[in-house]
């Protein structure tokens, strides 16, 4: 079971996203940020998931008759499985739509997909590349719409991430996390939702690859609400050190193939390996959004030790995902 920080409790919900989240309930909203749920909202999707994954048998029929599209642009192994198993598990169904099927923006529009599912479904979960395809979805569809991963975020991972934090850690406010790596998607989500939630975070990135400026800026707004504390740097051994939480993605992403080679040579001194390590705390944990590129972002030292809870992450999605989608598609 998961115990909510004391001093979590008494978070102050933050303005929420332009986008049918002005209302108090979850019901009919969208999750495209990790910003469009407030800190208190994000503390009840937590208590949520807990139960469902201490008693899954009471959320059986949940959400009975919903159906949910799952559009994939991208391959997927968690997203797929844990969104597909998760809506089974609460009485609904799901439609998986692949490239060949839709092809958003090029075989038809974004607009006319949005038009023709809101009439056929109950939600509509997107992974795909361009962000802007999520948020137009979310736009135009008289339904919810959750991110299943964007070039931009990946607020499905975050959450799942900071609920297996609090499974092992509890007292969020006391925590550091560092992120080691590529300034990416879940790089971004991370952040915002670290400084949402009053942790201090630290970025460590080369300087080419350090996160967008317009994330690290609404993160330190975030921050100063919350109290959190905030560090982008290009040092990866003060990013890690007396760190509760060292977190690490791979260094090049799907659509960023042909860099791989060049990504391999800037990010080496970024790799997690036994040495950076050992400037965290003994008990520090190990995070991976996977799948991992062993030998590149980590060694499997790392990956396989006592301190890895990647597959903790892994299954966590399903149950933080069941909540979300329970929460934005109840009656």
């Amino acid at each position: 079971m998961v115990n909510i920080p004391a001093e979590f409790e008494r978070s102050t919900p933050l303005k929420t996203s332009k986008r049918k989240s002005k209302a108090r309930s979850f019901r009919g909203r969208d999750f495209v940020s990790v910003d469009d749920f407030s800190a208190r909202e994000i503390q009840t999707i937590f208590r949520l998931a807990a139960k469902m994954k201490s008693h899954p048998k009471t959320y059986r029929n949940a959400l009975q008759g919903k159906m949910m599209a799952l559009i994939f642009e991208k391959p997927s192994l968690r997203t797929r499985t844990t969104f597909t198993v998760g809506i089974k598990q609460l009485g609904g169904d799901s439609l998986v739509l692949l490239p060949s099927d839709i092809n958003l923006g090029k075989r038809e529009s974004v607009y006319d997909v949005a038009k023709n599912l809101e009439r056929m479904v109950d939600g509509i979960m997107v992974r795909t590349f361009g962000h802007d395809i999520c948020t137009s979805l979310a736009d135009y569809a008289d339904i919810p719409v959750i991110n299943g991963l964007t070039d931009h975020e990946h607020p499905c991972q975050a959450m799942a991430d900071f609920f297996t934090v609090i499974e092992f850690k509890k007292n969020l406010k006391r925590l550091k996390l560092s992120y080691i790596g590529d300034g990416n998607n879940v790089a971004h989500s991370l952040m915002l939702l670290a400084t949402k939630l009053g942790v201090t975070v630290f970025i460590a990135t080369p300087e080419a690859y350090a996160p967008r400026m317009e994330v690290v800026a609404r993160a330190r707004e975030l921050a100063e609400r919350s109290g959190a504390t905030l560090v982008v740097t290009t040092d990866p051994i003060e990013a890690v050190r007396e760190a509760d939480v060292i977190y690490t993605d791979t260094w090049a992403s799907m659509g960023q193939e042909a860099e791989a080679e060049l990504r391999r040579a800037v990010f080496r001194p970024y790799q997690v390996n036994r040495e950076l390590f050992s400037h965290a705390r003994s008990d520090a944990l190990f995070m991976h959004c996977l799948p991992a590129h062993r030998g590149e972002e980590v060694t499997d030292e790392i990956i396989d030790s006592k301190n890895s809870v990647v597959f903790h992450e892994a299954e966590n999605r399903l149950h933080v995902q069941k909540a979300i989608m329970y929460e934005i598609l109840k009656d």
